[in-house]
């Protein structure tokens, strides 16, 4: 069993930046594949960004690449999104996700764990 906590959304205007974090239980993080996601108000939740157990890969959605980046501190048990040059259509709740050694965490049905989220609200 997994927990996820996330921390760090909040308030700003368009250009600002965030930086959230997703610290998680367990023993053996670095034998999961751990990525962010996002659901907008009255849409489906969709992937955003994924990095491997050692923090060799990563992947993004087209809409962040360039403004996002993903990282993973295995020490601390924590998954961070920085996020740069937001846009009010980055609104969303984030959620934190983990599957164990495997890049399917990019389809949102083969995630094995969620965090609760944490809200984001740009405004222009």
């Amino acid at each position: 069993q997994v927990q996820l906590v996330e921390s760090g959304g909040g308030l700003v205007q368009a250009g600002d930046s965030l930086r959230l974090s997703c610290a998680a239980s367990g023993r053996t993080f670095s034998n999961y594949v751990m990525g962010w996601y996002r659901q907008a108000p009255g849409k489906e939740r969709e992937f955003v960004a994924l990095i491997s157990g050692r923090g060799g890969i990563t992947d993004y959605v087209d809409f962040v690449k360039g403004r996002f980046a993903i990282s993973r501190d295995n020490s601390k048990n924590t998954v961070y999104l920085q996020m740069n040059s937001l846009k009010p259509e980055d609104t969303a709740v984030y959620y934190c996700a983990a599957k164990l050694n495997s890049y399917a965490l990019r389809t949102r049905t083969s995630v094995d764990y969620w965090g609760q989220g944490t809200q984001v609200t740009v405004s222009s």
